[in-house]
């Protein structure tokens, strides 16, 4: 990596238009045409299926009506992972860095991830840690944030949603990475109150810069 991030605060950007962006953005990253990138956005509400479930709704529990009146929609991906939901409320955060020369692994690439995404929900005095064996960071027996990439060629893109104050409900139409036997939490669950969206990207953004540049 460059050792230079530049964060963008996109707001609200629809699923498709989010993956025509990542890969054009990915182009221009290979190209050396822009410097890594750290995208901030929420998505309206969707379901995403990885490449693990690509044709295979197993882990969507919903039925067709359900998702209409609920009004989610569902999207393929290329990104690694199983199911998840994104919707208002959620931090959904894009990198977009090149790994190369010296960052060549995807295993401590997610590791990473993870690592700032506790660091900075330590600002908010929650404690999160990693699970053995599972992708994404957890307050106890609830997930906090689901981290799901995409590398071609070492640079990357997708990446993590973290629950600010989502409509937890919406996760009951699915079993969440396909994991059964857990639950989902939020940062405004944990502390008990609302926390400004922009103060969690300012901690994302913190936490990322500390562990990456």
């Amino acid at each position: 990596m460059t050792g230079r991030l530049e964060t963008r605060r996109l707001g609200t950007v629809g699923y498709q238009d989010a993956l025509d962006l990542q890969a054009q953005l990915v182009e221009e990253r290979r190209r050396g045409q822009i410097p890594d990138l750290l995208l901030f956005l929420e998505h309206p509400p969707v379901i995403t299926l990885g490449v693990k479930t690509r044709n295979n709704r197993t882990n969507i529990v919903a039925t067709d009506a359900q998702l209409m009146e609920s009004g989610v929609a569902v999207f393929e991906t290329g990104r690694g992972g199983d199911v998840t939901y994104h919707g208002p409320g959620q931090l959904v955060g894009y990198p977009i860095f090149d790994l190369n020369p010296d960052r060549r692994d995807v295993h401590r690439y997610v590791r990473d991830i993870e690592q700032a995404l506790i660091d900075a929900v330590a600002a908010f005095g929650i404690s999160a840690d990693r699970v053995e064996g599972l992708t994404g960071i957890w307050a106890g027996n609830d997930k906090l944030a689901a981290i799901g990439v995409r590398i071609s060629r070492w640079i990357t893109s997708h990446g993590f949603a973290l629950n600010v104050s989502t409509n937890l409900a919406h996760f009951d139409l699915i079993v969440p990475c396909g994991i059964q036997g857990r639950g989902v939490t939020s940062i405004e669950q944990l502390v008990g109150h609302p926390v400004p969206m922009a103060d969690v990207e300012t901690a994302v953004e913190a936490a990322f810069r500390a562990v990456f540049e």
